[in-house]
């Protein structure tokens, strides 16, 4: 049944885009938005989008963004099986930096088809909180399907977040309209 969503009024229907999921409480995945997408999109009361392409975000994306406040965070992630190792862990770990970070959220996480950008973003935050590594793999494979790369299920094993954990220990971001009682943690 089509019901009317909160900012709609129209009867569009709501289609999440493509891979759609939860992460955690505020924190979604999926492949690219598209147009069809968007009524979906309210529903979620977005604060912030984390895009891992190096393409320029299209203008009718800008355009809902800019319509409904939400803030973009681009961070080039190349759609190539071949990525330096290195390069893969510094972006990982500044859009991790980013992501735990509640004040942006809530936040979608995507790339083109939200699997292997998008599963190396989850799968690290995973590690982030402590999830044991073949809960990991499997869900990277969960989502990427017959498409799972070998050598992202490789950078996920070597992925390392002791240093970020060491930096993060202390900090404690609360949900803004939760109240100074319940604090929240994505770690």
């Amino acid at each position: 049944m089509i019901t009317k969503c909160e900012r709609n009024e129209s009867l569009e229907p709501l289609v999440p885009p493509v891979n759609f999921a939860d992460v955690e409480d505020g924190v979604y995945r999926s492949g690219f938005p598209q147009p069809s997408n968007f009524a979906f999109l309210q529903t979620l009361h977005l604060r912030s989008i984390i895009y891992l392409c190096p393409e320029p975000y299209p203008k009718e994306n800008l355009e809902f963004l800019e319509a409904h406040n939400i803030r973009l965070f681009q961070f080039a992630i190349a759609g190539t099986k071949e990525l330096s190792v290195d390069v893969l862990r510094d972006i990982i770990t500044e859009t991790l930096k980013l992501l735990i970070d509640v004040r942006i959220h809530p936040v979608l996480i995507h790339c083109k088809q939200g699997k292997h950008r998008t599963g190396c973003v989850v799968g690290s935050l995973r590690k982030l909180q402590n999830w044991c590594l073949s809960s990991v793999l499997e869900e990277y494979k969960l989502y990427a399907g017959v498409k799972s790369r070998d050598t992202d299920l490789k950078f996920l094993e070597t992925y390392d977040v002791s240093y970020l954990q060491r930096s993060l220990q202390t900090m404690i971001y609360q949900y803004p309209g939760y109240g100074s009682i319940k604090q929240r943690r994505l770690l």
